[in-house]
């Protein structure tokens, strides 16, 4: 039974900062306070030993996943995995949320419930829930005691749900920042045992 901790980046902006949609195309670091979730992630797994960890390319991820793995001297290689990047929101890519609410109105709140794209954003949710399924389907061959950090963002996670066996009921499918979701995965079945979860 490999354990897999899926976890959201920390905050890209600051309280009296304008919060516009991130996707793909931009690429901001954490914010002073993302970096503070950051390392309430790293205390909290601090006693967590890690057998593989994977994130995007971007910034936010990889510098969650750092923080995380920096508490332990034998954790292993940070790698990237291409899949996890965020989707790209297209007209609405760096947008503040407020305009982006008021253009999309219902579209939103289907993409928020589920995980319908709006017009004009640029993602595949099939080809999603393929990188996850192929993901579940390498870590249900790792060893029984195996436990994988996967650091990813909000659109890219909310179509995990979507390719688990047994998921708790009335998932709300956003991850937030700075949260995590566990899953346990075997050979037979993958079960998601918690979301939304903080430090």
């Amino acid at each position: 039974m490999a354990r897999l901790f899926i976890v959201r980046h920390g905050n890209t902006f600051d309280k009296g900062d304008t919060v516009t949609r991130v996707g793909a195309r931009t690429d901001l670091p954490l914010s002073v306070s993302g970096r503070e979730q950051a390392q309430k992630l790293a205390a909290h797994f601090a006693g967590t030993r890690f057998s593989a960890a994977r994130c995007s390319p971007l910034s936010r991820t990889r510098q969650t996943a750092r923080a995380i793995l920096r508490e332990r001297s034998d954790n292993p290689a940070l790698l990237i995995a291409p899949f996890l990047t965020e989707i790209d929101y297209g007209p609405d890519e760096n947008q503040p949320e407020e305009a982006v609410a008021a253009r999309l109105g219902p579209a939103l709140e289907a993409w928020d419930r589920d995980a319908v794209p709006p017009p004009g954003w640029l993602v595949d949710p099939a080809a999603l829930r393929a990188g996850w399924r192929a993901l579940l389907a390498r870590a249900a061959e790792l060893p029984e005691t195996a436990t994988a950090l996967i650091v990813t963002s909000n659109g890219i996670a909310r179509f995990l749900p979507d390719v688990v066996e047994e998921v708790p009921a009335n998932l709300d499918r956003k991850l937030k920042t700075g949260a995590w979701g566990e899953l346990i995965v075997t050979p037979a079945r993958s079960q998601l045992l918690t979301w939304n979860q903080r430090p």
